[in-house]
């Protein structure tokens, strides 16, 4: 696996990722609707990988389709399942980290660094739905990096499921630049080359 490799995403993969934050980070709640119309003329492209991409999310879970009803946001997974998913997502992501952490690169600090100013402007706004869309960004960069696609399905099946978790304990901190903060000194770990210290940060912040 050479250290340049990435993930080549296309268009329906881009409209999955941006509808999946959406959904997470509770800009989509539960019931509401989703208008292929509308998501044609937002996206600016034809009804064919909209399609895909409901179809796809579907699938995964966030979404729900009803006979001439179209799609719908679906509702929160049970929140009993918390205990069960977020030690997997934890031991998925460190998985992730180790296995390209040796070939860290330039590139890889210069898109976490352009992550953590979005990151920063919404902690400063208070904006919490955005907070958690570069939350997820930040972390969805650590499983994409490896390039395996398999271990980010598996991984972005995880994340939904624990989605109101997920924005909850963003709403824990006094200060959302606790937030900012807590991801910024990830990175600094990441870059001193501690393989062992940067698991550890990586896991305290997976809870």
């Amino acid at each position: 696996m050479g250290s340049t490799v990435r993930i080549s995403h296309g268009l329906r993969e881009q409209i999955v990722d941006q509808l999946r934050n959406e959904v997470v980070s509770g800009r989509l709640v539960a019931g509401e609707r989703l208008s292929e119309a509308s998501l044609v003329k937002r996206f600016n492209v034809s009804r064919t990988p909209i399609r895909e991409a409901l179809q796809q999310l579907t699938h995964e879970g966030l979404l729900y389709a009803r006979p001439n009803c179209g799609v719908s946001v679906a509702d929160e997974p049970c929140d009993a399942l918390r205990e069960l998913v977020i030690p997997i997502r934890r031991t998925i992501e460190t998985f992730a980290l180790q296995a390209f952490f040796d070939q860290l690169e330039e590139e890889d600090f210069r898109q976490w660094e352009e992550i953590l100013l979005r990151m920063e402007s919404a902690c400063r706004r208070r904006d919490y739905p955005a907070i958690a869309e570069q939350d997820l960004a930040f972390h969805r960069s650590i499983i994409r990096r490896v390039a395996m696609p398999e271990l980010e399905a598996i991984w972005s099946a995880i994340v939904v499921r624990v989605r109101s978790h997920f924005r909850e304990t963003q709403r824990d901190y006094a200060d959302p630049m606790e937030i900012l903060a807590e991801h910024t000194r990830i990175m600094e770990v990441f870059r001193s080359g501690d393989l062992e210290a940067s698991i550890e940060v990586l896991g305290i912040n997976i809870c």
